[in-house]
């Protein structure tokens, strides 16, 4: 490549992933801030790239026919740069289906669920006066975190990686488990995959997407009016008509 990817970013689990694997595959790419706390992800000029309004989002300016190609969604992007690069992404149908199997059990499962938890622990006794309406929530969503940490206990439990050799099935699944005791889990409980998340936290290419842009980000489970205005552009959000 002569010319880097644009990386659309702001410093969340989904962010790390895509940032984990440019690293990772050591494919240049420039980063492009997205500060979803004052709203930058609804302007027109992301939303042409990201038409969700979400990030991370990519534009490769030298796509497969040579012109700029954009992709939102974090697991189509990995599989777009795992096919790029060719690595961490097998060639073979078997291989790449089984890849392909824990990626979206992460885009579909754990990070939505663990989403959740997140909001509910975290986030929505400041948006909510009576508290009894979080209980049912932090419960329902703590719980089915705590199953699907088992689900990735036993799948780890006689390997070493969760699709076969390590591939963006682990970057996409490791940043959703970073922030485990915010989610009210125990690592403890979870020993194949407590081994698991320090073997992949060790890899310096890990550590480097994971820690990109680490002075972007706020705290929005803070007290105050910034805080709260940020809540404000995150939370309830309805449809926006062109």
């Amino acid at each position: 490549m002569t010319r880097p990817i644009e990386l659309w970013y702001w410093p969340t689990p989904n962010g790390w992933k895509v940032a984990i694997a440019l690293e990772e595959m050591g494919l240049p790419y420039e980063l492009k801030p997205v500060n979803i706390g004052v709203g930058e992800q609804f302007e027109p000029a992301f939303q042409a790239i990201s038409p969700n309004g979400r990030m991370p989002a990519i534009v490769d300016p030298e796509g497969p026919d040579g012109q700029p190609l954009s992709i939102f969604e974090s697991g189509a992007i990995l599989q777009y740069l795992g096919a790029k690069s060719g690595r961490f992404y097998p060639s073979d149908v078997r291989g790449r289906a089984e890849v392909d199997q824990w990626l979206f059990w992460q885009v579909g499962g754990l990070g939505p669920m663990a989403g959740q938890t997140h909001h509910f622990r975290q986030y929505a006794s400041a948006l909510t006066a009576d508290q009894r309406h979080l209980a049912y929530g932090v419960r329902r969503y703590t719980d089915e975190t705590h199953r699907l940490y088992g689900v990735l206990d036993r799948r780890l439990s006689d390997r070493e990686f969760v699709a076969g050799d390590y591939s963006i099935a682990d970057m996409a699944i490791w940043p959703w488990i970073v922030p485990w005791e915010r989610q009210g889990q125990d690592l403890d409980e979870f020993p194949n995959l407590k081994r698991w998340f320090d073997a992949v936290g060790g890899r310096p290419a890990v550590q480097k997407g994971r820690w990109l842009g680490k002075d972007l980000g706020k705290d929005l489970a803070k007290a105050g009016r910034e805080a709260d205005g940020q809540r404000a552009v995150l939370f309830g959000q309805r449809a926006r008509k062109s």
